[in-house]
């Protein structure tokens, strides 16, 4: 099991790195500079537990290196960063399938958090039961509740008294558990399966 992080600006990939070294001493992670030498280093290095994907390389355009590696890997959560804003990128790259967006202006505590969230989200997931032999958690259904009341992630959060980072990797969890990729889909999911009480 790997980490790939797909980057062609040396400087930053070290950044992202040393930070992953942290918070996963023991895991094997490799570096790419480009997203089409993507395929042959999974062969060889093993599969991957999570990407760390720069948004603009030489070889992808907007939002391409996010559906290019969806597609392959559905189930790897993907970690975008990049020099634009998120105001600007955030909506499309998780529309895309990314799983969170981080801005290269972030701190390196950012960074870790939101790389800390999809690593213990993406372990512990594993050991959930499908979604029709369990119920959700107490949190997903308040996050159901509060998505429902067209709450932004920035709500939530303030609500919850918990960082954004943390909301965006609650709904990753959440979509994961429901087999969904938007907000809409799990309204409806919640909705036509009666997971909203009222």
């Amino acid at each position: 099991m790997s980490i790939y992080v797909i980057d062609d600006h040396p400087l930053m990939r070290d950044a992202i790195v040393m930070v992953l070294r942290r918070l996963r001493p023991a895991e094997n992670i490799v570096e790419l500079e480009r997203l089409d030498k993507l395929a042959s280093s999974v062969q060889q290095r093993g599969a991957p537990t999570l990407f760390c994907l720069d948004l603009k390389l030489p070889d992808t355009n907007g939002v391409s290196g996010v559906i290019a590696v969806k597609q392959v890997y559905p189930n790897v959560p993907i970690a975008v960063y990049s020099a634009a804003p998120a105001a600007d990128m955030e909506d499309a790259c998780i529309e895309a399938g990314a799983d969170t967006y981080i801005e290269k202006s972030a701190s390196s505590n950012e960074l870790a958090a939101a790389l800390r969230g999809l690593l213990m989200a993406g372990s512990e997931e594993a050991d959930e039961p499908p979604i029709a032999s369990s119920k959700l958690s107490k949190r997903q259904t308040q996050l159901i509740a509060m998505l429902d009341k067209g709450m932004s992630n920035r709500d939530i959060a303030t609500d919850l008294e918990i960082s954004e980072h943390t909301v965006k990797v609650h709904l990753w969890r959440l979509f994961r558990r429901l087999g969904v990729k938007s907000r809409t889909q799990a309204l409806h999911y919640a909705r036509t399966n009666g997971l909203l009480s009222g």
